[in-house]
This record gives structure tokens, C-alpha cells and sequence, in this order.
């Protein structure tokens, strides 16, 4: 394991908190982009509210003496609204990492954000003073015109729709990348997903739920027609979470799946063929056809269905990522004092200065 520096001891809340931590696991346009990079300094921020702000410093993880100079390549999108939730996901990236100096940050943030690009760079950066990172500013027009009405307004966002475009947005040195939504975080070493090998020429890995009834993410009038249907006919297509996968950028590249991606999206905006946002065009494109990693790797749903946000509990089986899909968020939750109780799983990575002091429910 890498060697980390901490700062200070821990407090009463976090012993509260590793306490419940054991306690529930072991009970439990379509041409021209315009993307363009920010450096990792750059003005002073002024005029920004200290929710913005308001960020311990991260301690600082290093390598342990085993580690190689191989990186780990990750991309992330970051906006205002899901700041805390990205600052998290980093924070237990570099916690639970073996060789965390060897992990490099791919962030994509929203042009017209807010807090602007540069703003959210800064922050990052005294957070992470030793961070490796590069942020990109992704232009929403570039996806705007193909996006279509969801069952909830957060899923038309623009920049859910970036993992579209990660072959263009990434240099061509960058030949794979795990991709991560803001609302994760990691119990384990980032390095045993990253080793997975995608076998049979796939292009993306992550943990599949044939379980699931897929014919739910889309409309009858997707599975009425033969034409449109028929994608899925020499293939078990089975339902796949987009928050997190292994993504072979090569064969992406090689293989035009964005422009495949947005044929369906066009396809969406004149037939509505599903409800959901940036998913069913991923579902479309790969499912019956990716490395399905271990369930272990995407225990997902936590932040409820999309409509009620309701608390959910784990899936049976062991646990390397905790991911807050659905509409419920657990800083918001924890902020509102009604949290789920897993929501004080996520609680440890918050390194935000104005947190209420949490404690569990009786």
C-alpha cells in the first residue's frame, strides 16, 4: 500500500463513522468540438461563495516503494452542482490507491458552469496540491441540439453526455481510460480495475445485471418496430451502469462510436424510443457486448429510483465502489439531516469545511 500523510488526528465523527462503515458492510454538433484544456493554476478566484470554497486540504497520498511509472488514466466530469460529490471521488481514489502518484485525472468541465472552468481548476487544485490532473472545457452546444426530455431534468444536463466524446476530447496518447460519475467512491485499490483485461475485441468493460428486465429502458415504440429492435437480435443483451467503465480508447476511435452513440440520439429526438437520458444510446451501442466486470466494481443504485430518491440497500457480495445513481445524493441528504444510512458510508471522503457534523440515525 502507498504511504499516506495526514494531517492531524481523527475526529470523533469519523471514529462514529468507520464504526457504522463496518457495521453496514459486514451486515449487509457533431463535427467541431471546441474542446480546449485549462492548465492546473492559473488567476486568483475572487467573488465565489465559500460553498465553493470551503475545502479541506486533502492529505497528501504518495507511492509506495513497489510502484512502476505506469499511470492509471481517469476521466471525471466536474460542474458547481456536483463539486462536492467530484472532490469525494478523488479524495477516496487517492485513499484506497497503491501507487496514487501513478493516477492522472482526465476532468471535464461545462463551459458555461456557474462557477466557470477556471474557478472549479483552482479549487481542485488547492484541494489536491499534488494532484495530476488536466481539466477540458466542453462546449454544450457540441451535444445540446441531440439531447432529448428525461424522466428527470438532472439527466438532461450536457456534460452527462461528455463520455460520448472522450475520443476527441483525450489526446490519441491516451489509449484507455476508466470513466467515473461524481457520485462514487472507491473502497479499493483503482489499480485492480484498471488491470482488467477486455477480451474479444471489446471496447468497454463493466458490471453487467442480465437480472434486470431491459426491455423497461425503452419505449413500446422501439420494441414494436422491427427494424429498431432488430440491433439486439443476435445478441443477450443484458443492463449496464455508464458511472463506471474500462474504456479501450483505440478501438473507440477506430470504431466511430460516438457518431454510432448520436444516430440514436437523432433517432430519439423524432421517434422517443426510451425516457431515460445518456444511458439507452450506451445500451443501444454495447449491450450484449462488453467484458462484464465483478458486481463488486459498481454497487449502484443507492441514491434510489429517479423519481422518489428512496434508500436502497447493498447488493449481496463483497464491495470496491459505492455509486449513488438515482436521485438522491448523499451530501444533500446529510445536508437536509435526512440521510439513508448508507449515505454515512460516503461521509469519510467529504472533505468539504462547512459539513454539518453527522451522526447516525437512531
Amino acid at each position: 500500500m502507498g504511504r499516506n500523510r495526514f494531517h492531524g488526528k481523527p475526529s470523533n465523527g469519523d471514529v462514529v463513522v468507520a464504526v457504522v462503515g463496518v457495521f453496514l458492510f459486514l451486515s449487509l454538433p457533431l463535427v467541431c468540438f471546441g474542446i480546449r484544456s485549462l492548465p492546473a493554476t492559473g488567476e486568483i478566484i475572487t467573488q465565489v461563495g465559500t460553498d465553493l470554497l470551503g475545502f479541506t486540504e486533502a492529505p497528501e497520498y504518495r507511492n509506495g516503494v513497489e510502484c512502476s511509472n505506469n499511470t492509471i488514466h481517469i476521466a471525471m466530469t466536474l460542474d458547481s452542482e456536483y463539486l462536492r460529490g467530484s472532490i469525494a471521488v478523488i479524495h477516496s481514489v487517492l485513499r484506497h490507491a497503491s501507487c496514487p502518484e501513478n493516477v492522472f485525472f482526465h476532468i471535464i468541465a461545462a463551459e458555461f458552469d456557474p462557477a466557470s472552468p477556471r474557478v472549479l481548476t483552482r479549487i481542485v487544485r488547492k484541494t489536491f496540491p499534488s494532484l495530476n490532473f488536466k481539466v477540458y472545457i466542453f462546449r454544450e452546444d457540441t451535444v445540446i441540439n441531440l439531447i432529448s426530455s428525461s424522466i428527470r431534468v438532472a439527466l438532461e444536463n450536457p456534460l452527462n453526455y461528455a463520455r460520448n466524446y472522450l475520443g476527441e476530447i483525450l489526446d490519441p496518447a491516451v489509449e484507455r481510460v476508466i470513466y467515473l460519475d461524481s457520485d462514487v467512491v472507491l473502497v479499493d485499490d483503482i489499480n485492480k480495475l484498471w488491470s482488467i483485461t477486455l477480451q474479444n475485441n471489446r471496447v468497454i468493460g463493466a458490471p453487467e445485471y442480465c437480472h434486470a428486465n431491459f426491455t423497461k429502458y425503452f419505449t413500446e415504440t422501439f420494441w414494436s418496430d422491427p427494424l429498431m429492435s432488430r440491433v439486439f437480435a443476435s445478441k443477450t443483451p443484458c443492463y449496464f451502469n455508464t458511472g463506471v467503465m474500462v474504456m479501450d480508447m483505440v478501438k473507440w476511435r477506430a470504431g466511430n462510436y460516438r457518431r454510432r452513440i448520436e444516430n440514436w440520439m437523432e433517432l430519439q429526438r423524432r421517434k422517443r424510443i426510451y425516457d431515460l437520458g445518456s444511458l439507452p444510446p450506451f445500451l443501444l451501442v454495447f449491450a450484449g457486448n462488453i467484458e462484464p466486470i465483478d458486481h463488486r466494481w459498481n454497487q449502484h443504485g443507492l441514491g434510489g429510483d429517479n423519481v422518489k430518491g428512496s434508500c436502497r440497500s447493498l447488493h449481496s457480495g463483497p464491495v470496491s465502489l459505492l455509486h449513488w445513481s438515482g436521485k438522491g445524493k448523499p451530501w444533500v441528504r446529510l445536508d437536509e439531516r435526512r440521510p439513508c444510512p448508507l449515505d454515512y458510508l460516503w461521509q469519510p471522503y467529504d472533505l468539504h469545511q462547512h459539513k454539518n457534523q453527522y451522526q447516525p440515525l437512531d
